[in-house]
């Protein structure tokens, strides 16, 4: 793989302000990078992309301070998900709106960063031309956009803060362009170095398994609900308001709540009423179809589906990791009995049976036999690290495994850990205050 900080380096960026607000305690600033879409390639005239970021500054901050404040970088989770849009600084971005400017930013592919969807995937052509183009939409890709961002932004080294697979950027990032880092924050996200995608799905899946345990033990009663609305859904044929059908593995999905202590009880409401009487007998109420479009549709983020299982790709095809292993874990079958809800997989009938992602069935197949994935991780250079790291890992977080997180966290010489049971992966929708203080504490205190 080409070095990161060396690609960055050699390309010049285009960068324009475009918009400038103050409201509610803060003031944003528009900024819109042009950059290449290959930034790896020897072409002097390369196709280019439009990369988005929003700047947060506490109006607290005057605006001759706020000039001279540090950034901080935000990489939001993922794949697929642009950066967050907030209406006021709270929790994790009114603690570090006090010492820093903030960069959200929307990764390419997402947000106002030149997006990707079903409309506009199709335009690169045949589905070979389409996943060729998908192979620069991936970490290294992403980090490559955000040291031209800080050379633009004519910042030294900057701080990172990395959310899920904000943090697999991040460690991509301390891999390959360790020299434009001040210090670096990860929250549930410390990705695998290596092995394959299915070590991840075994071991997720048992974690998965033992919140659906959980979320039973505190509500008994939903137990009897989905397995009534599996019964239903096996023989009343329900579509959800864009048309697409609600299955039985689609009604699965709902397992999405359980990754979160902010979000599980909100699993407990969905259920409540989701059934309603009607002139034709019992069947499933418009709001739980609504509420349902909303857990499985990936309309909004199609890269999500699209690259999720690419994000563990190194050297070898993930083969719808998530697929194959699910057949280890026979109780999560849609016909198993009792029905148990599923996490964050990705399987081909997502293109099936999701709308927004039937023309993107075709290049989904090539991406997932695609043998050839270029590394995400230099474990050489992450061994003699020497930027200030602090991560969070959820002891029982159903989407990045405590095990796994550690045994990368041990991998990253002096990575400081902070493991709680407090918090799920959406530990910094709980207490994001509290979070990103106590790491960046940790970070520069190095202990």
């Amino acid at each position: 793989m080409a070095d990161v900080g060396v690609a960055a380096t050699r390309r010049q960026v285009r960068h324009e302000v475009r918009a400038r607000h103050e409201f509610r305690g803060m003031r944003t600033v528009e900024h819109f990078f042009t950059v290449p879409l290959d930034h790896f390639a020897s072409s002097p005239d390369p196709e280019t992309i439009t990369v988005f970021a929003r700047e947060y500054v506490s109006a607290s901050h005057s605006e001759e301070e706020a000039a001279e404040l540090p950034w901080l970088l935000f990489l939001q989770g993922g794949p697929g998900g642009r950066g967050n849009r907030f209406g006021s600084l709270g929790g994790w971005s009114k603690a570090a709106a006090k010492d820093f400017r903030i960069l959200m930013l929307d990764q390419r592919g997402t947000g106002l960063s030149t997006p990707l969807d079903r409309n506009t995937l199709p335009l690169r052509g045949t589905a070979e031309q389409q996943a060729s183009y998908l192979e620069h939409f991936r970490a290294d890709s992403i980090v490559a956009d955000a040291e031209l961002i800080r050379g633009a932004l004519g910042s030294g080294p900057w701080s990172i803060y990395g959310q899920s697979y904000g943090g697999f950027c991040a460690l991509t990032y301390l891999s390959f362009a360790p020299e434009g880092l001040r210090e670096v924050l990860i929250t549930g996200g410390l990705a695998p170095l290596t092995g394959s995608a299915d070590d991840v799905y075994r071991a997720t899946f048992k974690r998965v398994a033992a919140r659906n345990a959980e979320y039973f033990g505190w509500y008994p009663e939903d137990r009897a609900t989905v397995e009534r609305i599996a019964r239903h859904l096996r023989n009343t044929p329900e579509f959800l308001p864009d048309g697409g059908p609600l299955t039985v593995e689609r009604f699965q999905m709902a397992g999405a709540f359980l990754g979160g202590n902010t979000r599980v009880d909100s699993l407990h409401y969905l259920l409540e009423d989701a059934f309603i009487g009607s002139a034709g007998g019992s069947g499933l109420s418009d709001p739980f179809l609504e509420q349902m479009q909303g857990i499985v549709s990936r309309r909004s983020n199609p890269l999500y589906a699209l690259m999720h299982e690419s994000i563990y790709g190194q050297g070898g095809a993930t083969d719808w990791s998530a697929w194959r292993v699910l057949r280890e874990f026979p109780e999560f079958a849609p016909d198993a009995d009792p029905l148990l809800l599923t996490g964050e997989m990705v399987y081909p009938w997502y293109f099936d049976q999701d709308p927004a992602l039937r023309p993107l069935g075709e290049v989904a197949g090539l991406l997932a036999v695609k043998a050839d994935w270029k590394p995400l991780y230099d474990v050489n250079q992450l061994a003699a690290n020497t930027v200030p790291v602090a991560a969070a890992v959820y002891s029982d977080d159903i989407y990045v495994d405590r095990n796994l997180s550690l045994d990368t966290a041990s991998a990253v010489h002096g990575l400081q850990v902070w493991e709680t049971r407090d918090f799920h992966h959406d530990g910094i929708a709980d207490d994001g205050e509290g979070i990103f203080a106590r790491l960046l504490g940790m970070a520069r205190a190095g202990t």
